[in-house]
């Protein structure tokens, strides 16, 4: 199921009896857990009937038994396993043992007054593992995947609501922008966001703009929008600021390389029919990162990129080098790109 049906279902109070959460957006994992936890437990009742345990230290034996413990003072019990390597194929290093006979045993039978929430932060499961079968068909699962862009704009509607604010779209599109689509630091500004508006208040473009800075990532999705249109004006301007933020030209070069490179990766998976959640999902990409490049590089042959490609690895060397100044050496290569498009 989708974390959106999940987190609906839990505000109703609707909680499943075995939860399998699972996926590299935490950020996501960690907001459903919260809910179900408020959803199902008073302040009073955590303080007794919650237990949180992290596998590396504890064996999932102890959460079973726990899960098994009568609640005090009625309700449920609520017990999360936290970073469940076991279900995945990663080598665990920690010392502990786990008794997967006592998990298999408890989610196929699992307790009416207990709530289990097992968590395996990482990109994939071992489907071959019977545990893993087991949970899937007998747990409620939700893989935690970044968020598409529509998604995120939904993801944005249904807070503000919650906030009491409203925000439009041109807001909402200008702040995934800002954030380059990363749920934490949108969920950060948002904050920001509506602690500025105040009940009923309205989110607009104007105040996004105003309160929400770049991050070096959408600086550098937009210094290479003004290469992409041969703005080199626009470019050369976004360098400078970066240099006054004390970003050094070296790392903002193998910035550059990097979305260029993307680009290319893009530009090549698409030839081939994928499509952009699929790209995002073979390169591990956010989702938002992908519709970026793919903009981008319509205006770019592959020997185009290889050539900037190829211009930029230049430009480190003689930086790495102290052949050239690293401002001159950044500059230089913004220069060649106009001589070259002119």
């Amino acid at each position: 199921m989708s974390y959106f049906q999940l987190r609906k279902q839990a505000e109703q109070g609707d909680v499943a009896p075995f939860y399998l959460l699972w996926g590299t957006e935490t950020f996501l994992i960690e907001d459903l857990v919260q809910t179900i936890v408020n959803s199902t437990l008073s302040e009073e009742q955590k303080a007794f009937n919650l237990t949180e345990l992290d596998m590396k230290e504890s064996p999932i034996d102890v959460a079973v038994e726990d899960a098994y413990t009568f609640p005090f003072m009625g309700g449920k019990r609520v017990v999360i396993a936290k970073d469940a390597a076991f279900l995945t194929n990663v080598s665990d290093k920690s010392s502990v043992e786990h008794n997967l006979k006592k998990l298999e045993q408890y989610i196929q039978d699992p307790l009416a007054e207990a709530v289990l929430i097992l968590i395996a932060p990482y990109e994939k499961l071992d489907q071959r593992k019977k545990i893993v079968k087991l949970a899937k068909q007998n747990g409620t699962v939700m893989e935690a995947k970044p968020l598409t862009e529509q998604e995120l704009r939904d993801w944005l509607v249904q807070r503000a609501r919650e906030e009491k604010v409203n925000i439009d779209k041109e807001a909402a599109m200008l702040l995934i922008e800002r954030t380059s689509g990363h749920l934490m630091l949108l969920a950060t500004e948002m904050t920001k966001l509506v602690t500025f508006t105040g009940e009923n208040g309205t989110i607009d473009r104007n105040l996004v703009d105003q309160l929400v800075a770049r991050t070096l990532e959408q600086n550098i999705f937009d210094l290479v929008d003004g290469v992409v249109n041969r703005n080199v004006e626009k470019a050369l301007r976004i360098f400078y600021d970066l240099l006054k933020q004390k970003e050094e030209p070296i790392k903002i070069v193998s910035l550059i390389a990097r979305q260029f490179r993307i680009m290319y990766q893009v530009k090549q998976l698409v030839s081939e029919g994928y499509a952009e959640k699929q790209i995002a999902s073979q390169l591990k990409l956010h989702p938002y990162a992908v519709k970026v490049a793919n903009r981008q590089v319509k205006r770019f042959s592959f020997q185009e990129i290889r050539y900037i490609l190829a211009r930029l690895a230049d430009a480190d060397y003689e930086m790495k080098s102290g052949k050239v100044d690293k401002q001159v050496a950044v500059e230089m290569f913004f220069a060649n790109l106009t001589s070259r498009s002119s």
